[in-house]
């Protein structure tokens, strides 16, 4: 028998903390393949399971929670397991998982009395990153021996994208006003599965009618039923009073299964209530059943890739690196807060772009030899060619800078935001989709530049992350996040919000636990890219599924403007 198991991370972080527990992007469903498994059984293939884990924050090692088994399959070396695993999926965290399979002899559960045939690392994020959401990957753990591969797909949950265009009629309803009619209006509510209901809408008020036409009103369908299309849907019918006194006109119930089938005879209710009066109708004029496009679709098709470009501010201020009090201070035990920032933002990011590569700027030192200021440097030392491979390319090339350039300053934003921005003028058709990650400290010195380099940058694919590292003051920063004001330069407002910003310090583990204080910063700054990145592509008419023009690929010389390039080599 073969049989599959998995352990995902999603809850761990709002188990260690309630208070900022994520609401998921959307659900989708694991499936799970194997094939050329190894044969264990003396007189018969293997009979396959796979145990499925979900694994929590960023330990490798600590797989708290097995979150499922497939089914046992008998006798086959090539299993398609046919029971799914449903998860919630989250953009801005880090979902590990883990796959092992069997090969059960027995009915035990213990797993030491079945054979092991292998198992499987990986991200959520690198499963909807592949193309087609589906990847490939052999299964390791046994030493010398070809375990097979390991086939796992997943697919976003259509209940879960779904929207609805409802727009609702009234007829000889009650009159409740003494000099008028009644101004009357909706009220929706979701059941639960307690017997409890959940308001979920309430429409505008239609004045001094007994016979209203409400507007056509947009809603998710998981607003309306959670996605159980059975689910009863109530709805309340009331007067509205400026006092707040609002009067109860009536009631009624139906279901989604019910609405969708849109204008009809059995979508006319009687609105019931304690004065009994039959005549008393609403009506459904029409419903418009809409499938949005998601996140995901864009992703899983391969037509859209997020391109991951950081930049780290060296300045004189943050003290020499050698020493402990430096905030680049080169620790060879744990990583410093301009390291963790860059590990926590990449290594989620990096799921999502296909050949992991990323350029890694610096700003605000002296390089060699002449001791020239430049605020935009490869910090590999090739301005040819400034990216590195994975995180943990950026992060050698980061220290190596440390090394060789001077710190000096001062802070200036604009030239890596104008460098960012003249790669994403040239891919507007939605195949890359670039996010700038900027750590620094301190004052901004090009505050009215950085302004107009966001306002110039909001019609652009990309988006901006600040992660502000140390003790100072960040008024400016916080300013140029504007999530309360939206930024504008002389006198032109920003399209959209682009940027994100916070400070480290609110994110480190009081315990000094490194791994919690990455994973809360990741979690808050990614939060809105999903959103952002939608944004653009829904007002620009966008679809999913677009060739990519690979223009990630190219050194980041060929694409930059020649008024300004990449500085002298460190």
């Amino acid at each position: 028998m073969s049989a599959a198991s998995a352990f995902p991370n999603m809850a761990s972080i709002g188990e260690l903390d309630p208070l900022t527990a994520a609401i998921p992007a959307t659900k989708v469903e694991i499936t799970v393949s194997c094939r050329n498994l190894l044969d264990r059984d003396t007189f018969s293939k293997s009979d396959p399971s796979k145990l499925f884990r979900l694994h929590p924050l960023y330990d490798s090692y600590l797989y708290q929670e097995c979150f499922g088994r497939t089914e046992v399959i008998d006798n086959t070396l090539n299993p398609d397991f046919v029971r799914k695993f449903i998860l919630d999926y989250f953009f801005e965290e880090r979902q590990n998982l883990r796959f092992d399979l069997y090969d059960l002899d027995s009915k035990s559960e213990n797993l030491s009395k079945h054979d092991f045939l292998g198992q499987m690392y990986c991200t959520l994020g690198e499963v909807v990153g592949s193309p087609g959401s589906r990847m490939e990957r052999p299964l390791m753990g046994i030493p010398g021996k070809n375990c097979g591969t390991i086939i796992v797909k997943a697919e976003e949950l259509g209940n879960c994208r779904e929207s609805v265009l409802l727009q609702f009629c009234g007829n000889k309803l009650d009159k409740k006003d003494f000099f008028g009619k009644s101004d009357p209006f909706l009220v929706f509510y979701r059941s639960n599965e307690d017997g409890t209901y959940t308001i979920c809408h309430k429409t505008e008020v239609v004045k001094n009618t007994l016979d209203p036409v409400w507007q056509a009103f947009k809603i998710p369908v998981r607003a309306l039923c959670n996605g159980d299309y059975d689910r009863a849907i109530k709805i309340e019918v009331y007067d509205w009073d400026r006092d707040g006194g609002h009067d109860y006109i009536g009631e009624f119930k139906t279901s989604y299964r019910e609405l969708s089938k849109g204008q009809s005879q059995f979508n006319v209710w009687e609105v019931r209530s304690v004065t009994k009066l039959p005549s008393q109708q609403v009506t459904l004029l029409s419903c418009l059943i809409d499938v949005e496009v998601t996140f995901l679709d864009y992703i899983k098709g391969g037509g859209s890739c997020l391109c991951f470009v950081c930049c780290v501010l060296f300045y004189l201020w943050t003290g020499n690196p050698s020493q402990p009090t430096s905030l680049h201070y080169m620790n060879p035990y744990q990583l410093n807060a301009y390291a963790m920032a860059l590990r926590a933002v990449g290594e989620i990011i990096q799921d999502y772009d296909s050949d992991k590569m990323f350029p890694a700027l610096g700003f605000g030192a002296k390089l060699p030899p002449d001791g020239r200021v430049s605020h935009e440097f490869a910090l590999n030392g090739n301005p040819e060619n400034p990216y590195c491979t994975g995180i943990e390319g950026v992060l050698e090339a980061y220290y190596r800078s440390l090394k060789s350039v001077r710190l000096y300053g001062p802070t200036f934003f604009s030239p890596v935001i104008n460098h960012v921005a003249r790669y994403a003028s040239l891919v507007k058709n939605g195949s890359e989709y670039f996010i700038l990650l900027i750590i620094s400290d301190g004052v901004i010195s090009d505050m009215a530049q950085t302004k107009e380099s966001i306002v110039n940058a909001s019609c652009l694919p990309m988006s901006i992350i600040i992660v502000g590292v140390g003790s100072a003051e960040f008024d400016e920063m916080i300013e140029l996040d504007g999530d309360e004001v939206r930024i504008s330069s002389r006198g032109r407002f920003a399209e959209r919000d682009i940027v994100q910003f916070v400070p480290f310090r609110d994110y480190i583990d009081p315990r000094g636990n490194h791994i919690l204080s990455m994973a809360r910063l990741a979690k808050d700054v990614l939060a809105e890219i999903p959103d952002q990145f939608l944004h653009y592509m829904r007002t620009r008419g966008i679809k999913p599924n677009i060739s990519p023009l690979s223009y990630s690929s190219k050194p980041m010389s060929a694409l930059a403007h020649p008024a300004l390039p990449l500085q002298t080599q460190i």
